[in-house]
């Protein structure tokens, strides 16, 4: 997969984008092809600015959770280290790449977002590793050991995901910047972290202290469908 594949993709919505490759200030230790912002000389024309927020590229930035979750995964390899991990939302696909840097067994990247699950496949041979491609989570593999999932709360109509998630996997490894009060007992707070989007959209500082929860599913429940 080569960035001009990514480059396509991108010019779906902004006609001058294109991707270069950069490590994200909150996980240095992943390359990735993120959106170039030295492309946006002078501001974007009407229909660019249309185009952007009628179908946003969320793959091509680095959002501050996923870089957070990314980070404690390459410190925290034995969470994953030869087990099947899932990263549901994949976007850029950094937390399935940091999976399988980590060790893990497989490392399946699930989006919905063909583009995204391009890039995916792209930045995890950019560090030298391979990752799984799913495109729905319906249609996941079984047998799952961990899901891991990064800023997938911002639509309330998501919260029921977290249950969803625990009785995919025996282990669930959730980062989150922007819903304080989870609303699952099952879900306990790691540690808090600092990072910004990348390239940085100069977002609401609250948006940049990301939380970490992990929750580990009763004997006898893991590993439903």
């Amino acid at each position: 997969m080569s960035a001009e594949r990514l480059n396509q993709h991108l010019r779906k919505t902004l006609s001058r984008g294109r991707v270069a490759v950069s490590r994200p200030a909150g996980c240095r230790r992943i390359a990735l092809y993120l959106f170039d912002p030295t492309v946006l000389e002078g501001p974007l024309s009407h229909e660019e600015a249309q185009a952007v927020v009628a179908e946003p590229a969320y793959w091509s930035f680095c959002w501050a959770s996923g870089q957070v979750l990314a980070n404690w995964i390459l410190d925290n390899p034995h969470w994953v280290a030869g087990k099947r991990v899932l990263d549901f939302g994949s976007g850029s696909g950094i937390v399935a790449v940091a999976a399988a840097l980590a060790g893990a067994r497989e490392s399946v990247a699930c989006d919905i977002d063909p583009a995204a699950l391009d890039a995916a496949k792209a930045n995890a041979g950019l560090n030298g590793v391979s990752v799984t491609l799913c495109n729905d989570w319906a249609s996941r593999p079984d047998g799952l050991d961990v899901v891991a999932a990064a800023d997938v709360l911002y639509d309330p109509d998501n919260r029921p995901l977290l249950e969803a998630f625990r009785t995919a996997a025996p282990t669930v490894l959730l980062a989150d910047s922007r819903v304080k009060v989870l609303g699952d007992d099952a879900y306990r707070k790691r540690t808090v972290c600092e990072a910004r989007t990348w390239p940085d959209l100069n977002e609401f500082e609250e948006f940049n202290r990301v939380r970490i929860y992990l929750a580990e599913a009763c004997p006898g429940k893991a590993g439903g469908n």
